[in-house]
């Protein structure tokens, strides 16, 4: 094995979340969770709307403290070591939130200066960001001008000026057409490959997943699957994911956006 394999197998995950419970008043939304977001692997949190996901995503970005289990990035607790564990992650959340007045520099560059880049690094970095979305060449129009894909690529961009080593994304495609939905999973797929981070994808949607992706599926606040594609068919016994999601949970899953 050589030494970059070595450090890779020994170093922490991207992601860690482990006995993870939470509750709205009486109602327990999340139960006892827990999952591995490996470096350089994209995985997909498989859940219809109202599984958890967007809860799980609240608490590992600090957005809800959790207050049971243990969530850990790249190592670092999320609760012990906040700016640590935080300023490596990036996040796509399933509303916009970009500036539509501004125009996609100026929306990249303000998000740089939050975290502290200097003007000409940060000028370098967003124009890095938006040629890795390909929409380079778009820097100076507004975002009102952007298609929904168009608009989610450059959340994607903006995730990425800070360089992190994990990316959470909360049903990125949900509004998007076939074409843009292709796009965004083509990109952050190719971030995995290329750059090595790690991927958490929440979606309900079965079309979004393929053969090789890592497969967590949260129904009901509960981890009913943790591992790859081909061993959810095993433990299902199934042909194919939409059989396999039916038989764990008792329940159907869409295919593809409406």
């Amino acid at each position: 094995m050589s030494d970059t394999s070595h450090t890779t197998a020994t170093a922490p995950p991207a992601l860690s979340v482990t006995g993870v419970s939470h509750s709205f008043g009486e109602k327990r939304v999340l139960d006892n969770v827990s999952l591995d977001v490996p470096r350089g692997s994209f995985t997909v949190l498989l859940g219809l709307n109202g599984a958890g996901k967007s809860t799980l995503f609240a608490l590992i970005t600090r957005l809800y403290d959790n207050v049971s289990g243990e969530i850990r990035i790249l190592g670092h607790d999320v609760r012990r070591a906040p700016t640590l564990a935080l300023q490596r992650l990036g996040v796509v959340f399933q509303s916009r939130t970009l500036d539509t007045d501004l125009t996609l520099m100026q929306n990249l560059r303000y998000h740089a200066a939050l975290h502290g880049i200097g003007a000409g690094e940060a000028r370098r970095r967003c124009q890095d960001a938006l040629e890795t979305v390909a929409l380079a060449d778009r820097a100076g129009e507004r975002v009102r001008s952007l298609s929904g894909g168009q608009a989610r690529r450059v959340e994607i961009a903006r995730s990425l000026l800070h360089r992190p080593a994990l990316l959470l994304l909360d049903e990125p495609t949900v509004g998007l057409d076939i074409g843009s939905r292709e796009s965004v999973l083509s990109i952050v797929r190719g971030l995995v490959s290329a750059r090595g981070l790690g991927v958490l994808w929440a979606t309900h949607l079965i079309d979004e997943i393929v053969p090789t992706d890592d497969i967590v599926l949260l129904h009901k606040g509960r981890v009913l699957f943790t591992g790859s594609v081909p061993g959810m068919l095993a433990a299902a016994g199934a042909d194919d994911m939409r059989q396999a999601f039916r038989v764990m949970t008792g329940t159907n899953v869409e295919t593809e956006a409406a």
